[in-house]
């Protein structure tokens, strides 16, 4: 009796540990997919910025708020889980300024 009742406790923890381990990978992020989609937002606002037709206080939200936000908290942290050893935090940081500075003296936008 003793022996079925341990079988069934380690057969029971078996299948307890191998289905938190199948949720924990199921719940990892995709950065390759993260990295597409964001990639996606970003050359749409990159577009619309570029546009003569988009409204100026479009081009505020996007420059001052949307573009920074998408770029730092989405496309950011998946380039770098792809692609770790070119990209660093401080690069990819400076490549935002880079092209935030570009497009507020082009369009002529301060952020707030």
């Amino acid at each position: 009796m003793n022996l079925k009742i341990l079988t069934l406790m380690i057969c029971t923890t078996l299948l307890v540990g191998c289905t938190k381990q199948a949720e924990s990978e199921t719940a990892q992020v995709d950065y390759k997919a993260q990295f597409q989609e964001s990639d996606k937002k970003i050359s749409e606002f990159l577009d619309q910025l570029d546009n003569p037709k988009t409204p100026q206080e479009v081009k505020v939200k996007i420059l001052c708020h949307d573009y920074p936000d998408v770029y730092k908290k989405q496309y950011m942290p998946a380039l770098i889980k792809i692609s770790p050893k070119p990209y660093t935090e401080e690069k990819l940081l400076s490549d935002l300024k880079s092209a935030t500075d570009y497009y507020k003296g082009s369009l002529g936008i301060k952020c707030d």
